[in-house]
């Protein structure tokens, strides 16, 4: 049943709330900082932020990316966030509606746009997303049938000990650290939201998609293959396309063989 447009707009406004907060933990996770005090403030001057300039995508136009106190410049990042936060919980709303799977996989794709912002600017992912994001993930397996407690166990085994083993033959043999911790640990948390049939679709998606955007980024900067790029963002977009696409791809995949 199609359901009205205030429906859709409604999810649309939700997710760029919700994308604002983020934006916060984003900037003050690193740091360690109280994501809820103080409250918002220009990051240059400390100006105290009114409403009114904290509206999600509205206030930065208004604005033009300047502070009202100081006039120094607020990055287009914000907007970014809040537009990529409500664009996924409009989409998942259309796909799922208002339910549980909703519910949970909104949950787990604003953990990804954090992570994935955070590993750009800092390259890490942190633990207090992905650590719990495993046991909530395992936990949301027992009320998801069509997952179960026994897929999300063997996708926590599966997406940690394969990136593991990975990162460690990898620097048996290079002598060189090329995977980092908190990679495992997020393939892991998606290893236990979407069981461990997806972890080998999310690891190639990833890899193809970093091989791309690194190989064209050393060609461009000339690094010649010593170019660091996080692998964190490519997992999480992988993980976001497994959510719409990825059984579709898979079938039809296994369709080219018959």
């Amino acid at each position: 049943m199609s359901l009205p447009v205030s429906f859709y707009i409604c999810a649309f406004i939700f997710g760029a709330v919700v994308g604002s907060f983020l934006n916060v933990c984003i900037c003050r996770m690193p740091k360690g900082e109280s994501v809820v005090f103080p409250p918002s403030h220009c990051p240059a001057c400390g100006f105290k932020l009114p409403f009114y300039d904290n509206i999600p995508l509205v206030s930065w136009l208004l604005l033009r990316g300047q502070c009202r106190s100081c006039r120094g410049p607020i990055s287009f990042r914000y907007p970014l966030v809040e537009l990529i936060t409500a664009l996924l919980t409009l989409f998942l709303f259309k796909r799922f509606g208002l339910s549980l799977p909703f519910g949970i996989l909104f949950l787990f794709c604003s953990a990804m746009v954090v992570i994935t912002f955070i590993d750009l600017d800092h390259m890490i992912i942190p633990d207090v997303i992905s650590l719990p994001g495993i046991i909530l993930g395992f936990v949301f397996s027992f009320f998801i049938p069509q997952l179960g407690w026994l897929n999300s166990l063997l996708g926590i085994l599966a997406g940690g000990g394969s990136l593991y083993l990975v990162a460690t033959l990898y620097q048996l043999f290079t002598r060189k650290e090329g995977m980092g911790g908190g990679d495992i640990k997020l393939l892991a948390m998606m290893g236990a939201f979407f069981g461990w049939k997806a972890i080998p679709f999310i690891i190639f998606m990833a890899s193809l998609g970093g091989s791309v955007i690194g190989v064209t980024l050393m060609l461009v900067q000339k690094k010649d293959g010593k170019l660091a790029i996080p692998f964190g963002p490519f997992l999480a977009l992988a993980s976001i396309v497994y959510i719409f696409y990825g059984r579709q791809m898979i079938h039809w995949y296994m369709g080219l063989g018959r």
